[in-house]
C-alpha cells in the first residue's frame, strides 16, 4: 500500500492512464475485427476501407505509446499482405 503523498498520488495517476490506454487498446482491435471480417466476407472495397480506418487506428496507438512501435509496424504490414492476397484473387 502507498504510504506517501507522492505514492497516493502515482497510484491515482497509474489507475486514469490504465483506463485510458485498455480503451485505446480495445479501439484498435474492434477495428482489426471489422478488416478481418471484411476480409472473410471476401469484399475487397470494404476490406480497403477497413484497412485504412485500422492502419490509422493502430498507428494511432503506437504515438500514444499503447502499441509499440515495430508491433504497430508488423501488424499493418500483415494486414496489407492480407489486403493484397484478397485483391489478387
Amino acid at each position: 500500500m502507498a504510504n506517501t503523498p507522492g505514492a497516493k498520488k502515482a497510484v491515482r495517476k497509474i489507475a486514469r492512464r490504465t483506463e485510458v490506454n485498455t480503451a485505446r487498446r480495445s479501439r484498435v482491435r474492434t477495428f482489426l475485427r471489422k478488416f478481418e471480417e471484411a476480409v472473410t466476407s471476401g469484399d475487397a472495397t470494404a476490406a480497403k476501407a477497413a484497412f485504412v480506418k485500422a492502419q490509422s487506428e493502430l498507428m494511432r496507438a503506437v504515438t500514444k505509446g499503447v502499441v509499440h512501435k515495430n508491433t504497430g509496424s508488423r501488424k499493418v504490414s500483415r494486414l496489407a499482405a492480407q489486403l493484397k492476397k484478397l485483391s489478387a484473387a
